[in-house]
């Protein structure tokens, strides 16, 4: 697969997946993408029919993560853009609902 024609118009443009690590667990993502986009490449269904406004108002897609300098700060998956091993340590229950719960296939 061709990650830069991966579900074209959806996703913002990229070249290479970067690894993140979402409550322990790792996944591939699309660089310069927002958060709430690379948990859709994740999980597409669940993600797409999840209860996301996808602009800050509603707060479902609220995480915990790991800053650069190593603070742990709280923000909007659909406001955060996703950087190389970026750490997501907590999610709001639907997030958790959406990636974590409905399907130990996956690779979250």
């Amino acid at each position: 697969m061709d990650p830069a024609n991966y579900r074209e118009g959806l996703f913002e443009s990229f070249q290479e997946l970067v690894e993140i690590e979402v409550c322990r667990n790792r996944a591939m993502v699309p660089e310069n993408n927002k958060l709430l986009r690379c948990f859709q490449y994740i999980k597409m269904d669940a993600v797409s029919v999840g209860d996301y406004c996808w602009n800050g108002e509603c707060v479902n897609c609220q995480v915990w993560y790991k800053a650069t300098d190593g603070e742990i700060k709280c923000g909007l998956a659909c406001r955060l853009y996703v950087w190389p091993g970026m750490v997501i340590i907590g999610l709001s229950d639907s997030l958790k609902n959406d990636l974590l719960e409905k399907s130990a296939s996956s690779s979250v």
